[in-house]
């Protein structure tokens, strides 16, 4: 494997770790949440986790499975905002982990051209790598939405890092 090689492997593979962080997280967030409680928005202005979820999953889509895959843009996005109910949480996670897995199989077989090619997501011009990073921030932002706004509602800790030592000095290698 040539460096060029090596630096597209190391980043998608950081890319997928990050993607799959988010999902467990998301998953451990919702485990004592109710279904009534995954639609509850907290105010007029903010959106339930529900939509949160299905909003990841209409941005993920037509991000990296769109546009990164080279597929139709099916995305309806005002959708994944005004729905109120209709998904159950074992549905809506399913569906999000679908999304993802499908997002990372267009990673992983991006060629270095498919990368480096610049093209349009909602107005926006980015190269494969601009569209990664993208999904990866997006991804990463709205599960924080989701683990602030379980915090709030249920008043705990999500465990995130159980039994992980974070206190743990670095190594250079």
């Amino acid at each position: 494997m040539n460096t060029e090689e090596k630096l597209i492997s190391e980043f998608v593979e950081n890319t997928c770790y990050r993607m799959d962080e988010s999902t467990r997280m998301i998953h451990k967030s919702l485990i004592d949440v109710t279904e009534e409680e995954l639609w509850q928005r907290p105010n007029d202005s903010l959106n339930s986790v529900a939509n949160l979820m299905l909003h990841l999953c209409g941005n993920i889509t037509q991000y990296a499975v769109s546009s990164l895959g080279e597929t139709d843009d099916i995305r309806e996005r005002e959708v994944e905002f005004s729905l109120k109910s209709g998904y159950d949480k074992a549905t809506l996670l399913n569906k999000l982990s679908e999304t993802v897995e499908a997002a990372k199989q267009c990673m992983k077989l991006a060629s270095t051209a498919q990368l480096l090619k610049k093209r349009e997501v909602q107005g926006y011009r980015f190269s494969g790598i601009g569209i990664i990073m993208h999904v990866v921030e997006h991804y990463s932002y709205h599960t924080g939405q989701i683990a602030f706004w379980v915090k709030q509602l249920k008043n705990k800790d999500l465990g995130f890092y159980e039994g992980v030592d974070l206190g743990v000095k670095n190594k250079n290698e």
